[in-house]
């Protein structure tokens, strides 16, 4: 307490001991041991009503053993059940988690993982996904700043995720306990298949299948690929202990039109283990044409470089480079790029005021916006020589295709000449451009229908250094990629705008996520945000059905499936109130990532545990992990001193005491007829 707050509480005893003499002895003519009682409790109940007005701050000190944190990770999939066999212990981490050795040094705690990282439930390896790499970001938000060892009971093998050996953080040591079998079994597998996921009627279309053995004598195998019943790849493939693995490259006709499934199998005369890693199913969609989109540019940037690259990553689209002076018949494209035009443009806009062709235009520093004024009625352009970076500012009330915000404000700016640039018409517009931060009303990215043509309009060059961006920030251009498809896939279409959007695949491996997106659009064509969506699935063989509600994000609406059984399903899609629907199909292909496995991936564990500074063990070795853990000295308990400030005022038994204080002596004086 402060000293002023201790010079209070002297005065307050003062002053209480007066007022109580005051009131009871004061010029009173009888001073029996009656009235030196009530002034007593006078005087207790004036203190503590003087205490609670002055509130002091009590403090107290205690002192508590601070235990070091040791999660104790199970890993829940299937894989540890078929790869222990009758070998397999379920409660084999309780013989860490009951050690009282272990407790009094560790504040003990229990995990399970596959998909998901929870906290004490059941263990029954009955997981259909495995996520390592899950765990160490659960971790990384349980434990801040606290260095602790982890014991994780799993076989290593990861289904899903990024590379979990260098996901731990660097204050956190990790005790691998290798579960499964770790004797080397034969084993014959199909590791990998690559192939496209469209081609066209009558083309060829590449297949790369990655082959694996897992022995050590030569061995004959065979090797074929069947569509439905029918073989149409057969090869004979010979392993050794010297050749594990192979990789086959194949050319598949496309002969019919639609989705065709494909049935990858490996087999010998000798009996294995696990047969479920002997077939792998992949699916080819076949289409009987191809889009055709011509970039049209008079300069040499790398921009269209970048944009013929990302577009044709969908292999339904074909994109050719050419200048003005090259393009014959514009009737031959269906859909144009034109790459910052000036006069040499001419004959393609005069050409596609009949043809109507869709559009979309980049304009930049090379630009001839009093050309395009002419020509382009939809704007007007009040462009000066002078150059401007423009930022992107994500519009997320953009409703004319599902674009999610991909980071587009932390992109670098694009280069423009500077202006103002305003619509006539009714555009919707993906991004706005900024300056530093400050909007400066102008469209970055908008589209725009007029009848059935539709154009588009990027106002700024560069844009390869977004797609460049993405990939540096997520190791993958995918981002950026899936971006362009969907502008591409608008302004390829001139199909009427439906009131129902629907977005899926065509197919899904068993055990994926899977996910089916929906846009509603009300009479003017905007995104509907109080719309009420249910899909009915069913699984054509089984006929069985189930119904589902949408769930609203920012820009549609979003379902998943969670372990869906392989089979054919078709669903419907319908609104509540308007009754609109859309019906479609997709299959899930037989696919149990769990059952690819037949040994404990050994050599990621060690290095998981070398790069950790921990050490890998067997489930016959948890005694010498327990004295492992016991003999570490960098995981001591702690002894931590807490100070706890109490106010007064939070004493409701001071108030009850003043309260009986008062009582009594209304009592006293009420029997004693002073009253």
């Amino acid at each position: 307490m402060t000293t002023s707050t201790i010079l209070l509480l002297i005065l307050s005893v003062f002053i209480a001991a007066g007022l109580s003499f005051y009131q009871y002895f004061y010029k009173a003519k009888n001073k029996s041991k009656i009235n030196l009682f009530l002034a007593f409790l006078r005087f207790l109940s004036f203190l503590g009503l003087f205490l609670l007005f002055i509130n002091p701050i009590l403090t107290r000190k205690t002192f508590e053993i601070v235990k070091t944190p040791l999660p104790i990770i199970i890993d829940n999939s299937e894989s540890i059940k078929d790869l222990s066999g009758n070998n397999l212990n379920p409660n084999l981490f309780e013989q860490l988690s009951n050690n009282e050795s272990l407790k009094e040094k560790y504040d003990i705690q229990l995990y399970t993982f596959d998909k998901e990282f929870k906290s004490n439930e059941k263990v029954d390896y009955s997981g259909k996904q495995s996520l390592i790499d899950n765990v160490a970001k659960n971790l990384k938000q349980l434990y801040r700043n606290v260095d602790y060892p982890v014991v994780l009971f799993t076989d290593g093998n990861q289904t899903q995720g990024n590379d979990y050996i260098y996901s731990f953080q660097e204050n956190t040591r990790v005790y691998p306990v290798i579960q499964g079998d770790t004797t080397t079994v034969f084993d014959l597998k199909i590791n990998q298949i690559n192939t496209n996921k469209y081609t066209f009627l009558k083309n060829k279309f590449p297949v790369e299948v990655f082959l694996q053995y897992n022995g050590n004598e030569f061995l004959n195998s065979i090797f074929t690929i069947k569509n439905g019943n029918q073989t149409i790849f057969k090869k004979n493939i010979s392993f050794s202990s010297q050749n594990k693995a192979q990789s086959i490259q194949v050319l598949l006709d496309a002969t019919s039109i639609g989705v065709q499934k494909y049935t990858a199998s490996i087999s010998s005369s000798k009996d294995e283990k696990n047969k479920m890693n002997n077939f792998k199913n992949f699916i080819v969609e076949v289409i009987d044409q191809r889009t055709e989109i011509a970039i049209i540019s008079d300069i040499i940037h790398p921009d269209l470089s970048a944009l013929k690259r990302s577009i044709e990553v969908n292999q339904q689209r074909k994109v050719t480079l050419l200048k003005p002076n090259e393009i014959r018949n514009i009737r031959d494209y269906n859909l144009l790029i034109l790459y910052q035009p000036n006069n040499t443009f001419k004959s393609i806009f005069d050409q596609n005021k009949t043809a109507l062709i869709n559009t979309f235009i980049i304009t930049g520093t090379n630009t001839d916006f009093n050309f395009l004024a002419l020509n382009e009625i939809d704007f007007n352009f009040r462009m000066s020589p002078e150059k401007e970076d423009y930022f992107a500012a994500y519009q997320s009330d953009f409703n004319l295709f599902a674009q999610e915000n991909i980071g587009f404000e932390n992109f670098s700016s694009l280069e423009n000449k500077f202006g103002t640039i305003s619509l006539k018409g009714n555009a919707k517009t993906l991004l706005n451009a900024s300056i530093r931060n400050i909007q400066t009303g102008n469209p970055l990215l908008t589209f725009l229908e007029i009848g059935k043509q539709r154009k588009g309009f990027l106002f700024g060059e560069n844009i390869w250094k977004w797609r460049m961006e993405t990939h540096l920030k997520k190791k993958s251009f995918d981002d950026f990629d899936l971006f362009t498809d969907k502008w591409v896939q608008y302004l390829t279409s001139n199909s009427t705008k439906k009131s129902l959007e629907v977005d899926y695949k065509s197919y899904y491996n068993e055990g994926e996520n899977i996910q089916v997106t929906a846009q509603y659009f009300d009479k003017n064509y905007e995104l509907d945000e109080n719309a009420q969506l249910n899909i009915v699935l069913t699984n054509k063989e089984t006929k069985q059905t189930k119904s589902y509600n949408f769930l609203k994000s920012n820009i549609d609406y979003k379902v998943e499936f969670d372990n869906l059984e392989k089979g054919n399903y078709a669903f419907t899609v319908k609104e509540k109130e308007s009754k609109n629907s859309f019906s479609g199909n997709f299959e899930v292909l037989e696919f149990d990532i769990e059952k690819q496995f037949v040994n404990p991936d050994q050599l990621r564990l060690k290095q998981l545990a070398t790069n950790t500074s921990g050490k890998v063990f067997f489930p016959n070795q948890l005694d010498q992990l327990t004295k492992s853990l016991m003999e570490n000295t960098n995981y001591l308990p702690i002894q931590k001193e807490v100070v706890k400030k109490t106010p007064l005022i939070d004493w409701t038994i001071l108030l009850l005491l003043i309260c009986v204080f008062l009582s009594i002596e209304w009592f006293t004086r009420k029997y004693n007829g002073l009253l």
